[in-house]
């Protein structure tokens, strides 16, 4: 169960994310909205996450899924750079998160 929690978590980092786009591109109230709500559904789904997960782990792989869903979003809905050494850097992103999966 803890596992969902972090995995929705990271899902609901990334809702935030695309809310601050929204901001950014005068989109105030749907913005605010999406941006409020991602964030707090997310770090209350983290905290809930933490009480069976490492806290290093937990905050690694919620940070993780939310770089790298935000850069897949970035990309599909506002034409953000897809650039090898880009891909290449969230990559080496997922491959340390699952490192610190892996040494616990």
């Amino acid at each position: 169960m803890s596992w969902l929690l972090l995995l929705a978590a990271g899902g609901f980092e990334i809702v935030g994310v695309a809310g601050f786009e929204r901001l950014t591109r005068r989109r105030y109230a749907t913005g605010l909205a999406l941006g409020v709500l991602g964030f707090g559904l997310g770090l209350t789904c983290l905290r809930l996450a933490m009480a069976d997960i490492p806290m290093a782990v937990a905050y690694g792989v919620f940070t993780g899924i939310g770089a790298l869903g935000s850069t897949v979003v970035g990309i599909v809905c506002w034409g953000d750079s897809a650039r090898p050494a880009r891909l290449a850097c969230i990559a080496a992103i997922v491959i340390a998160v699952a490192g610190l999966k892996a040494t616990v």
